[in-house]
């Protein structure tokens, strides 16, 4: 586990809360000289907590984010955090989103009179009507404690000012919410050296456990637990109100569905601004998301692919021209559709043009592929270069995908998997060329094999790992090929940066 140091003024300031051995003055956190390799190697794993009162530019607290920087430390707040803090135009440039969430507090009666104070202790907030503004406020400028100043102008709310604020100066009402809060926010403060001393890394896995169909059971999420845990990491399920403990950890690993303009690609972004192994990299998640990046990139590097064509929004040449010799039916798809959504079959002109006005709205590009009729797709799932499972997933019965969407409850066909020495050559070969076009993260490249013929149907940046389905192969394996790339990924980067 790694150290964790929390620094405060002076030590009375902690005295309202239970004592801990992470305490540190803030004077003496800059007093500490670090000439020995071994004293580096030990502070690029520490996390701190940064609670001085004068985190002014060259302040204080502000040598104290700026130190712990420079000694490789992960620190709450970094000094980027702060220099936007100082620079009112800064902040308005991190909150500009709020404008439609003030709105609707507005709306539900949550603001009242003209003018609000919130303090924002972690993320958490004393006021329950006001949390999801809180956690938003600490989402886009992580700052342990904060106080947001909101004032009504010509009936609309804004933020007119966001400051850290003093640990002495929190009430007993907020010294309580803010010891909950921290407890949450960093479950380390709280353990005993001894059981800090199991794990060498701390490892997040991003969850959404209102998801319908997200990428890993629960039976694979305990099993990702364990498997971390064996091999000396501690294993921790995390939402998107996480977003604030990123530092934390060593590494990232998402289990939630992507999408570019979503909160899974604002956080891997952070997570590998951290210095964290991040799986999806941000780089992944926008490679594999865009059907038409794929199209293009397949195509341009001859990687076997489904003859299609780009629809733009505003093409006025004939259908027939703009087709280019396809037969129908064929496949409509928008770019960023996943698990069969956004993808329509069409059987002739007059459908393909009702179909494509629809999807129009919503995307300038669509693609347009032919349609190639399987029992099954195959599934082939590689992490670092490698074949780590093998799986057909059939089509839902009496429709032509792998999902079908079209009554009121989801549809899916059954699976089988399969140890990769017994798939086809062609297929497995096929699916390693495409991912070598993306990186060395991981993938589940979805490919159609009609007799002699192999296409990669699209590359998928957050393949499905289900207990029961892709692990039915490897078993318990599966998980721990899994978390022993994390493993080798998280003691690089401490080799890195020894």
């Amino acid at each position: 586990m790694c150290p964790l140091r929390i620094v405060v003024d002076r030590l009375d300031d902690w005295q309202p809360y239970y004592p801990s051995e992470d305490l540190i003055g803030a004077d003496d956190f800059l007093a500490q000289d670090r000439r020995h390799r071994d004293a580096d190697a030990r502070d690029r794993t520490t996390h701190v907590i940064n609670l001085s009162s004068d985190l002014d530019y060259l302040g204080t607290g502000y040598y104290v984010s700026l130190l712990a920087q420079a000694r490789g430390q992960r620190v709450l707040p970094t000094v980027e955090t702060l220099n936007e803090l100082s620079r009112k135009a800064l902040i308005d440039l991190q909150l500009d989103t709020l404008a439609p969430l003030l709105g609707d507090l507005a709306r539900l009666g949550s603001l009242a009179g003209d003018n609000l104070t919130l303090r924002v202790l972690f993320g958490e907030c004393l006021e329950p009507r006001l949390a999801r503004l809180a956690r938003k406020l600490f989402e886009r400028l992580p700052c342990p404690l904060l106080e947001a100043r909101l004032v009504r102008r010509h009936d609309a709310w804004r933020l007119a000012r966001l400051r850290p604020i003093r640990l002495r100066d929190l009430v007993p009402e907020e010294q309580d919410l803010f010891a909950t809060a921290l407890n949450r926010h960093s479950r380390k403060v709280w353990r005993t050296p001894k059981a800090r001393r199991r794990y060498r890394f701390d490892l997040a896995i991003l969850i959404d456990p209102n998801e319908a169909l997200p990428p890993s059971n629960r039976s694979a999420l305990k099993a990702f637990i364990r498997a971390g845990r064996r091999l000396g990491i501690d294993v921790s399920l995390v939402t998107r109100r996480d977003t604030g403990r990123l530092a934390e950890f060593d590494g990232l690993f998402i289990r939630e569905t992507t999408a570019l303009d979503h909160h899974t690609y604002r956080m891997a972004r952070l997570a590998e601004h951290e210095g964290l192994v991040v799986i999806d990299a941000p780089r992944d998640i926008l490679r594999c998301t865009n059907k038409v990046y794929l199209h293009a990139l397949l195509r341009a590097r001859g990687v076997p692919a489904p003859e299609g064509v780009l629809l733009k929004r505003h093409d006025r040449r004939p259908l027939a021209a703009r087709i280019a010799g396809l037969h129908f039916p064929l496949v409509l798809k928008v770019p960023d559709g996943s698990f069969s959504r956004g993808v329509v079959k069409v059987e002739s002109p007059a459908q393909l043009e009702r179909e494509a006005a629809r999807l129009f709205e919503s995307s300038a590009l669509l693609l347009l592929q032919e349609w190639l009729p399987t029992d099954y797709d195959w599934r082939i799932g590689v992490l670092d270069g490698r074949v780590l499972f093998a799986s057909r997933y059939y089509m839902a019965r009496g429709h032509w995908q792998i999902y079908d969407h079209s009554g009121p409850r989801v549809k899916s066909g059954g699976f089988t998997t399969h140890d990769p020495d017994d798939v086809p050559a062609e297929v497995i070969k096929a699916a390693l060329r495409a991912t070598r076009l993306i990186g060395d993260g991981f993938y589940g490249v979805d490919l159609k094999q009609a007799g002699g013929r192999v296409v990669v149907i699209e590359v998928n940046d957050n393949p499905n790992v289900d207990a029961g389905i892709e692990d039915a192969v490897l078993g318990r394996a599966l998980y721990e090929r899994i978390m022993g790339v994390f493993l080798a990924r998280m003691e690089a980067r401490v080799r890195e940066s020894s």
